[in-house]
Order: structure tokens, then sequence, then C-alpha cells
């Protein structure tokens, strides 16, 4: 229950922040929004070396606890998407990616020197940052390749149903469109990450299958409840001052 409170007042204390500096400095927006962003995937990165079990009751899985980060980087390229375009997306995706490969590489950095010898955490250090680098290579590929097709397909849809969103005179919380292509391009990108990076990395070592399922069950379900923040950050811009 307790990891439950962390993600809503995480979520909630960026979205916030997100739409208030996106309506009241846009010029500083995409900034702070790729800031966000990438701040998602070097915690994702730390986070993904643990793997934590879900008890849904009648069906047990595992997968790694950063199930719980991978959806709001999905919804952070959304927002970035939503205000700033697709080109300003996948520019935030390669901005995103470069400082992921600087994180790897001053990892590696750190690893050659020498420890203290009082130093009494090494085993543990090399335990968690001692990196594989085919679990890094997949890791790139996934998040290049699922990144760039949740931009595309954000973009698309939204294109699509421009007219039929503007024309729709209700709440803009209940408004279909802005569900439809907020949810639909989450699941493709996390469909397909699971399936890209769990075969690349683990395929020939380990079972994939049940890595596979357990993450896209465990990403969607967290992806679809993170899907009214979206709404209520277009929600918010759309509202008067």
């Amino acid at each position: 229950m307790l990891v439950w409170i962390y993600w809503f007042v995480s979520l909630t204390i960026v979205t916030y922040a997100s739409a208030y500096i996106v309506k009241n400095f846009r010029e500083n927006g995409f900034a702070a929004l790729t800031a966000f962003y990438t701040i998602y995937l070097g915690a994702s990165q730390i986070l993904a070396s643990r793997v934590i079990e879900f008890d849904l009751g009648f069906y047990q899985f595992y997968a790694p606890a950063a199930v719980f980060i991978y959806p709001f980087i999905a919804q952070a390229i959304d927002m970035i998407n939503e205000v700033y375009g697709r080109k300003n997306a996948h520019l935030a995706i390669i901005i995103a990616f470069i400082t992921q490969v600087l994180l790897v590489v001053f990892i590696a950095m750190v690893n050659t020197l020498k420890p203290a010898p009082f130093f009494k955490f090494e085993e543990a250090w090399q335990n968690l940052f001692g990196l594989s680098m085919r679990i890094t290579v997949a890791s790139w590929i996934s998040f290049l390749i699922c990144s760039n097709l949740d931009a595309y397909v954000f973009d698309k849809l939204k294109k699509k149903f421009l007219q039929k969103e503007l024309s729709f005179k209700h709440d803009p919380s209940l408004n279909p469109y802005i569900w439809l292509r907020s949810s639909v391009s989450d699941f493709v990108d996390l469909t397909l990450d699971s399936i890209i990076f769990i075969t690349l990395a683990f395929y020939g070592v380990m079972p994939v299958t049940p890595l596979i399922i357990g993450q896209i069950v465990s990403k969607n379900i967290i992806g679809f409840i993170d899907n009214p923040w979206f709404v209520w950050y277009k929600r918010t811009l759309r509202r008067k001052s």
C-alpha cells in the first residue's frame, strides 16, 4: 500500500509542476519536461536491478521494480508531444538517450578505479552497478524504438481525431479522444518495450515468456492507472487563468 502512496504523490507533484510551468512559462516548459523525462529514465535504469513480486490474489508474477516508473516515462513524452509537437518529442528522446549513455560511461569509469581498503560495500556496488553490456544494449535498443514509436502513434492519433476532440463540448476529463491517444500510444510503447528488451537481454539465459508476460501486465496496468494524470495535465492547460 505504501508504494502506491509514493507513486500517487510523486506523479501528482510532477504533473502539477509540469502543467504550471508549461502554462505560465511556455518557453521553459520543454526544458522542464525533458528534465523530468530524463530523471524518470535514469531512475528506471537503477530500479530495474531489483526484481519484485506482484500478487494479484489469483496470479503471481515477477517484474523489475522499474515497472512503476516506466509508465511515467511514457506519460512524460506524451506531455511533451501534446504541447511541443512530435519533432520536439523525438528531440527529448535523443537528449534522454545521451544522458543514459553518459550514465553508463560514468559508472564504467568509476568501476575502473580501485576501491579504498576500508570501503566495505564494494561487492554490493559491483552487484548493483557491474553493468552487463548485453542488458545495457538491449535497454538502449528497446528505448529508442519504443519511445520514438510512442511519439509517432500519439501524434498520428492526435491529428486524426483533432476535429472531433475540439468539437467535444463536455468536460475535457471525459473527452474520449484525449484518453485514446494517451492510452493507445502508451500501450504500444510499454508492450513492445517488454518484448524487445526481455528477448534481447535474456533469450537463451532464462525463460523469457514469463518475464515478458509479467512486464506487459504490470506495465500496462500501471500505465492505464496513470492516464488520468495526463488528462488532468491537458485539462489544466486548457483552463483559463
